[in-house]
């Protein structure tokens, strides 16, 4: 087991002064360096070698002075020799090494100087610069005289053992690590060794090799052992291994006394990790070769963190092409658990620090807080929250024993990984997280042994987080923990929407919500909202969850947070939609919050808003949050068939429900009029969202009447005998039904002129393009449409004020907008009494924004210069002469015409001004007076509207 640091610095005095005077390269290198690795308690026979023979550059031999094959490099110069030259000539050695040779670190020495290089800290240049320079956290290059070692000790801290704490979220060496566990979990399975045995094994290999670089076991012993005494073609590696899992179970007093003494170098561990007898397994060359590679990578490096979830990703090979796609990040764990408790605790500690009575009472608080994470995975949540009290206890130790000798740490340390507890659906995950909380544990035990210089390992393993193997919507959480004990339910259920659930999901929500109308529309993830919210009841205990954005926009809002309210559930802090992000490829595009709540109320409430979704939030204290995450009394907008104001109704385009029969491209309608051109009479231009947006010409058969023309055109007759063939075939009763008129969409909306929306449009514009279409063109049903709508009508939809309603409260298909009929048109609070200049000054600043689009579009099928023959008409399609800008292109972010904006602006001031005399201070005030208008709207408080111009 590794020396602790008070041992190490006293063994480097001694060597310092031993060897003091030292000069011959020939004579003193070898024995130098034999006792400078004991200062580490290090054998340097067993982990290096000495004159190991290279091929240099130019394909002469070299010899390298010392050789820890992947660790160190050493080379000896005789005193007052120039280092820069002896570092070059090491960097000259590493290209004739072999990948799993090349050293993480260079040391040169003329005995009274010692330059220390770390490889990995030093980008491609700088590890070409021979300059040293030391950088603040001892990274990059270091150089001492040799009585000054005791002092710069701590650098060669990997030689004992203990690893610099590096926590990156996508380190190549978690990848490497991944995609090499990944190579031999297939190799096992492609010989048969598959399902839970493979899993099993997989976790004590990740234990043992994570074990071997990081002082659990002695430096390197799984690695010696399995390349000393094993044969090279493998065929007795799984007996080999299987040992070292025997023996890793077996108490010292009951391991055989003539047991092999390498073998018994290996400690017992037991936490039940090794007690399951499982089948043997099989090896060849290849595969004893792909662990050796597993044991050259340094595992004391990579963060229990994310390689929990990347081992999990090992298990399906499709997944481990987008290795980290779907692991929450240690960044977006900390958006969670600072604001749940962690600033509270570190805002305590800081009123405390000087007064040791209250220390300690702090003290006996952390050691007795319980945690769950209900959906946890391989246990990021858990994880990263252990790391980060353990870090807290350590400040507080320090404070605490600043004064004293501490001899014993395990006397002193009072948060262990029992307190923790997680629900895992899937057995392996769940058995990752409980060997993840020891890794993070042994990192933790680790840290707080440097602080005290003393080594510190909880070996036996005696005490496991109690991680649950099951579906956490129908276990009792109470019987894992009493909720009398329990302080905190976080974690990140599942993303699984409501039309992507299997029927045990729907099940399982419908249930929970009792069956109550609306349920069927939930995604997965508010069971554990409505789980946590009956849990909590009567108690302290507060829960935090990230979460999909639809939990706090679109219909699912007044059905998730009724039966919320009804629990007497109110939000403590709140992050508004960020982008989920991890920085590892294959990153999974998601939009989500975080809500923190507890069934009482709190004064401190804090709503994080993004100004950009990808970027850093900033902190707004608010009276009180409601469902939508904004500063406003708790108001949820239902679903409502009719307007809460006096304004045209809004209706969804045409379902054709015609299989494609009635329906033509452009070929398909230049080719129909050539052999048929009686027909084009009947056809008109049919428009969804996808081409009213982006220019596209798209046609229809659309007919009402005129049955005995229709008799005549034998290929439209052909059509619509499809068409009533496939309706036919149909399993529902009403598509059957629509045979009898099987020349007709199933809906006939064909208004003279209407505003339309397209249904789903792109979240990054800053305007949703609506546009006003006449009866030339059919709404397919991904549009809405507003018949005998005005200029005023449109200069209101098309402002800032209701696209700030729709960022809100609308749903969202992936990251798109998803704009309703029921909750974002009927619901939205219009002007209240707008006078006859304000609508004016609408009307005037909304054909404006039509006339700036007109610059840069071709009216639709007409030539340029043609005028329009209907008022506020919007040309939106390249149909004649020459080509124009779509709508998607004109309202593109980063290329939206000057013209275009300023005329936007324009319109936002004129509807701002409708609304109330005082600007509008961002979204979020936007938002606030939109929510109290439009609870004294739905109050029945408002007063009729002045009927509107066209």
């Amino acid at each position: 087991m590794a020396l602790s640091w008070n041992e190490i610095k006293d063994r480097a005095v001694n060597f310092s002064n031993e060897w003091e005077g030292t000069f011959n390269e020939n004579a003193d290198a070898k024995p130098f360096l034999v006792e400078f690795f004991n200062v580490f308690g290090i054998s340097s026979k067993r982990v290096g070698s000495f004159e190991f023979k290279v091929k240099k550059l130019g394909d002469s031999d070299g010899y390298i002075d010392l050789l820890w094959k992947g660790t160190l490099l050493i080379e000896m110069k005789s005193l007052s020799k120039n280092l820069d030259r002896a570092y070059q000539q090491a960097k000259d050695y590493v290209h004739g090494l072999k990948e799993l040779e090349v050293p993480k670190y260079i040391m040169v020495s003329d005995f009274d100087r010692i330059r220390l290089y770390d490889l990995e800290s030093l980008t491609p240049e700088q590890s070409e610069d021979l300059t040293p320079t030391l950088s603040k956290n001892g990274e990059g290059v270091i150089e001492f005289r040799l009585c000054e070692l005791v002092n710069y000790v701590q650098h060669f801290g990997f030689i004992a053992g203990y690893q610099k704490r590096v926590y990156k979220e996508q380190d190549p060496v978690n990848i490497k690590a991944a995609e090499l566990m990944g190579k031999l979990h297939d190799k096992l399975k492609a010989v048969g060794y598959e399902g839970h045995p493979l899993e099993v094994y997989l976790v004590r290999l990740l234990f043992c090799l994570f074990a071997d670089d990081t002082t659990i076991f002695d430096k390197n012993i799984f690695n010696d052992f399995i390349e000393q005494q094993t044969k090279p073609d493998g065929s007795d590696l799984a007996a080999r291994i299987n040992e070292i899992f025997y023996i890793l179970n077996s108490p010292k007093e009951r391991r055989l006394t003539n047991i092999d003494e390498q073998l018994n170098g290996f400690p017992y561990v037991n936490g039940r990790l090794f007690e399951e007898p499982l089948p043997p397994a099989a090896f060849d060359s290849s595969m004893r070769t792909s662990l050796l590679e597993c044991c050259a990578i340094d595992w004391g490096k990579i963060s229990p963190a994310i390689f929990g979830s990347m081992f999990q990703s090992v298990m399906n090979p499709k997944e481990r092409r987008n290795l980290g796609a779907h692991y929450t990040s240690e960044k977006n764990i900390l958006k969670l658990i600072k604001p749940l408790f962690l600033d509270e605790l570190w805002d305590e500690f800081a009123g405390i620090r000087d007064n040791r009575n209250k220390i300690v009472e702090f003290h006996t608080k952390l050691a007795n807080l319980r945690f769950l994470d209900p959906a946890c995975g391989c246990g990021n949540f858990l994880i990263i929250t252990y790391r980060e009290l353990r870090l807290l206890e350590i400040e507080i130790l320090k404070l605490l024993y600043k004064d004293e000798i501490v001899t014993d740490i395990s006397q002193i340390t009072r948060i262990d990984v029992d307190h923790f507890y997680g629900i895992e659906l899937e057995e392996f995950p769940a058995r990752i997280a409980e060997v993840a909380m020891w890794l993070i544990d042994h990192q933790m035990n680790v840290i707080v042994g440097e602080q005290f210089g003393q080594y510190f390992l909880r070996l036996p393993l005696k005490k496991a987080a109690n991680i649950t193997n099951g579906n956490a919507l129908r276990i009792d959480w109470e019987t894992l923990v009493p909720k009398s004990e329990l302080s905190y339910i976080l974690g990140n259920p599942p993303f699984i929407g409501s039309k992507m659930m299997t029927q045990e999901q729907r099940n399982d929500i419908t249930g929970l919500f009792n069956n109550s109308q609306g349920s069927g529309v939930l995604d997965y993830v508010t069971g554990w909202y409505i789980k946590a919210a009956k849990f909590i009841q009567d108690t302290k205990i507060k829960v935090a969850f990230v979460s999909t954005n639809s939990i706090s926009q679109g219909e699912q809002v007044g059905v998730l947070w009724s039966a919320m309210f009804n629990l007497n559930i109110k939000i403590h802090f709140a992050h508004r939609t960020f982008k989920w992000s991890n920085e590892a490829k294959g990153n999974a595009a998601v939009y989500c919050v975080v809500i923190g709540f507890a069934n009482f109320d709190s004064k401190n409430k804090k709503i994080y808003e993004y100004e950009d979704i990808k970027g850093e939030p900033h902190e707004i204290e608010a009276n009180n949050i409601n469902p939508y995450i904004v500063d406003a009394k708790d108001i949820l907008i239902d679903k409502k068939s009719n307007p809460i104001c006096n304004v045209p109704h809004i209706f969804k385009g045409n379902q054709p429900t015609e299989g494609g029969f009635l329906i033509l491209t452009e070929e398909e309608k230049n080719q129909y009029v050539l052999k048929e051109p009686k027909g084009e009479k009947f056809i008109k231009n049919l428009v969804s969202g996808k081409e009213f947006l982006n220019g596209i010409n798209r046609y229809c058969f659309w007919i009402i009447d005129s049955f005995n023309e229709i008799r005549n055109l034998p290929l439209l007759q052909e059509r619509i005998k499809q068409v009533k063939q496939m309706r036919l075939s149909s399993t529902f009763a009403e598509t059957r039904k629509l045979a009898d008129r099987p020349y007709q969409f199933r809906d006939l909306k064909n208004p003279g002129t209407f505003i339309v929306i397209p249904a789903t449009t792109s979240e990054n514009r800053k305007y949703i393009p609506f546009a006003f279409l006449n009866k030339d063109y059919i709404p397919s049903n991904s549009i809405y449409m507003i018949p005998d709508a005005s200029l005023y009508h449109f200069g209101i939809l098309t402002s800032e004020m209701h696209m700030t309603w729709v960022r809100y409260v609308c749903g969202r298909l992936e990251s798109r907008f998803r704009y309703s009929k029921d909750i974002v048109y009927n619901n939205f609070p219009w002007p209240e009494h707008p006078t006859d200049k304000q609508i004016q000054a609408i009307e005037t600043a909304a054909q404006a924004v039509l006339d700036a689009r007109a610059e840069f579009q071709t009216p639709p099928n007409l030539p340029k210069g043609e005028e329009q023959t209907e008022i506020g008409l919007s040309p939106s399609f390249g149909g004649g002469g020459e080509v124009s800008c779509s709508l998607a292109d004109l309202y593109d972010p980063l290329t939206m015409p000057a013209a275009l904006v300023k005329a936007h602006q324009t319109l936002d001031k004129a509807v701002d001004s409708a609304y109330r005399a005082q600007a509008f201070a961002g979204s979020a005030k936007r938002m606030e007076f939109l929510f109290d208008l439009y609870e004294k709207y739905t109050a029945g408080l408002f007063v009729k509207e002045k009927k509107r111009k066209k």
